[in-house]
């Protein structure tokens, strides 16, 4: 029993039966009661005030953002699948022992920024998120929320702070809303009961454009709004860190897109701490500050979106961010040789640390050309082997000399299967790998 009740509860447990208590000793039991409620609510308050928000306006950094650390996490698949490692194994035969669905993984949030985790399916991208909720474990590792160590290995004191201890919100790819609940109810499911409930329900659905939805239930709801609520609840608490598990990838390509850029909205106004999974590179691009590619359960690369794109790492990261065409020539002296000419080899080239741009001795290198450092010219060298019309723009394939090119062209680019072009080069560089 907390210590202020204790001591209420006192004044009148050595009393006589049949004793009535003096109106002084029954109003200094409402005063400890009011106070200890107080103490309670100030303990789950936030920093700032329910109103602070709109007070302030919302180009300010959501109330208590933190950065999340992440320094050499590893986590079993026998972990992930519910089969838990002996007590006192030491981790280092475990990760001897085993795979991984992510191994040996640091990252740095910053508070208030927004990163976006891309991969193919089973890369571990879920998997990281559950760790830094506290759903799962960490084999190896330490995972800091702010100045606060939450999780650490299994066994010989490593830390542990409980997943509703963490002040972190989760949106979940299907949602997860209750379907006997009202809109408002589940908003508010994660509150504590206080006056300040009703008001951050609202708050809340202020902030994803639901104000007036409170009594509604979610089978009333299109797919849109049932994201948003999902949202909405995440924000509710007011979390110091954000977590998004592909909260799109159940709403159609139109509303998909709107939807994001209002959630990429939302996560600029309020400067939360956000950490957003996705295999969709437009989906990561758009909301994420920066981008972290995930291969195999290990962090490739991370970097701007820009960066990412143009400075790839390795073939992997450069096939799965963006298109591109592969041409295996011979370099030297810091050009390539390819069938479009003599390119020159980017400064970045080699980012993995290959060397390729190196002046000196001929090497064996492998170009990567964007479909947008490349154009259709008049010519005969290469023929067309397919138009792909997107509407905005479209993408032709050519073949030169049995190397397929990816052709970004207009809407319309006036070429047919067949036709006999030349392709040019634009860019004013490539990226090439050894």
């Amino acid at each position: 029993m907390p210590t202020e009740l204790r001591q209420a509860s006192s004044l009148f447990s050595i009393r006589p039966s049949g004793y009535v208590p003096s109106p002084l000793l029954i109003l200094r039991l409402v005063r400890t009661v009011r106070a200890f409620r107080s103490k309670r609510d100030r303990r789950y308050a936030d920093p700032a005030a329910p109103d602070d928000l709109a007070r302030n306006g919302r180009d300010r950094h959501w109330p208590g953002a933190r950065s999340i650390i992440l320094d050499g996490v590893t986590h079993s698949y026998s972990q992930a699948h519910g089969v838990s490692s002996p007590e006192g194994l030491d981790p280092a035969d475990e990760i001897a022992q085993g795979s991984y669905s992510v191994y040996d993984l640091s990252l740095r949030v910053e508070p208030g920024e927004s990163v976006a985790l891309l991969g193919p399916s089973g890369c571990g991208k879920t998997t990281l998120l559950r760790l830094i909720a506290g759903l799962e474990r960490p084999l190896a590792g330490t995972i800091q929320l702010g100045e606060r160590f939450v999780s650490g290995p299994p066994g010989r004191g490593g830390s542990w702070v409980a997943p509703e201890s963490r002040r972190v919100g989760m949106v979940f790819q299907d949602w997860a809303l209750f379907p006997h609940l009202t809109v408002g109810r589940n908003v508010g499911y994660g509150l504590e009961r206080s006056k300040r409930t009703a008001g951050r329900i609202a708050e809340a659905l202020d902030l994803v454009g639901l104000s007036g939805f409170a009594e509604r239930m979610p089978s009333t709801l299109s797919g849109g709004q049932q994201q948003r609520v999902a949202l909405a609840r995440a924000l509710a608490p007011r979390p110091g860190v954000l977590l998004l598990d592909e909260p799109f990838s159940n709403l159609d390509s139109s509303l998909r897109e709107d939807v994001r850029s209002e959630v990429r909205r939302l996560l600029i106004e309020l400067g939360i701490t956000a950490v957003f999974v996705t295999h969709d590179q437009d989906e990561a691009f758009v909301v994420g500050d920066r981008v972290g590619v995930l291969c195999e359960g290990r962090l490739a690369q991370v970097d701007t979106p820009d960066g990412l794109y143009r400075r790839p790492v390795d073939p992997f990261v450069a096939d799965f961010v963006g298109t591109a065409s592969w041409v295996r020539c011979g370099a030297s002296d810091g050009f390539a040789h390819t069938p479009l000419g003599r390119l020159p080899l980017s400064d970045t080239t080699g980012a993995n640390g290959d060397g390729a741009a190196s002046h000196g001795a001929a090497r064996t290198v492998d170009v990567m050309l964007r479909p947008e450092q490349l154009r259709l010219a008049q010519g005969t060298t290469a023929e067309v082997e397919l138009v792909e019309f997107y509407g905005h723009d479209s993408m032709v394939v050519a073949n030169l000399d049995g190397t397929q090119l990816r052709v970004r062209c207009g809407p319309d680019p006036e070429v047919r299967r067949g036709d006999s072009v030349a392709v040019e080069f634009t860019g004013t560089s490539v990226v090439a790998f050894a």
